[in-house]
């Protein structure tokens, strides 16, 4: 039997016994890359990958084509890697909705917008809608923009609020750069936000920031 064959038998045996107790973040990767590299050794690869990436953190929020540039991932093994983060963005998304009232459980916003957004190469811009009980009924995603900027139309954000029958609205969207500053422009976005829904009675109760290391709210900083 080939050297890695009883390699891979013995570490996925070590996850059976004890999980991630203990494990280096080479070993975690190197178990995933058994289920998409069929007769070779993963550990090398799984190295390279935290060589170039950084951390696992850094190797998940990697696209497919940057993945595809490490000798030994082809196509099946970063699209593997990249539905990670998928699956976690949807475990997440589903704790936030089935949440009673988001004002008593605000982490699991923030679990579900870090997961979702950190690490994005574009600003993409999320909404969190509410019912009269604050708890939430739907999060979309209103616009995917550059990598500096994006356009959010308040009309389209009113129809949307108006669809899911709001009554409040949690904004969010992601720094790429990795800031944790409002710009100028954020704020501007925000305000006419503000001033767009309560047209329709629909109140703003936070814009979350989502950058590298953490989140900026405006409602922490009594910016709403």
């Amino acid at each position: 039997m080939p050297d890695y064959l009883g390699h891979r038998q013995r570490i996925r045996g070590k996850y059976q016994k004890s999980g991630f107790a203990n494990w280096h973040d080479y070993e975690i990767l190197e178990l995933i890359l058994t289920y998409a590299i069929p007769r070779k050794d993963t550990k090398p690869i799984a190295k390279a990958l935290l060589r170039k990436f950084k951390s696992i953190r850094g190797v998940f929020d990697a696209e497919i084509e940057e993945l595809k540039k490490i000798n030994g991932i082809g196509a099946n093994a970063g699209m593997l890697i990249n539905l990670f983060k998928e699956i976690v963005s949807l475990y997440l998304l589903e704790d936030l909705l089935e949440q009673e009232n988001i004002i008593s459980s605000p982490k699991a916003v923030y679990n579900y917008l870090q997961a979702s957004l950190r690490g994005a190469k574009d600003e993409i811009f999320k909404v969190v809608f509410l019912n009269t009980a604050n708890r939430p009924v739907k999060v979309e995603t209103i616009h995917v923009g550059t990598v500096n900027k994006a356009v959010v139309y308040p009309r389209k954000v009113v129809e949307h609020a108006l669809k899911n029958k709001a009554t409040s609205v949690i904004l969010a969207h992601n720094h790429p750069g990795g800031s944790l500053t409002a710009s100028e422009d954020d704020k501007n976005i925000t305000q006419a936000l503000i001033k767009a829904l309560a047209t329709v009675d629909v109140n703003v109760l936070d814009h979350i920031i989502i950058g590298t290391e953490g989140y900026f709210s405006f409602k922490e900083h009594k910016l709403i």
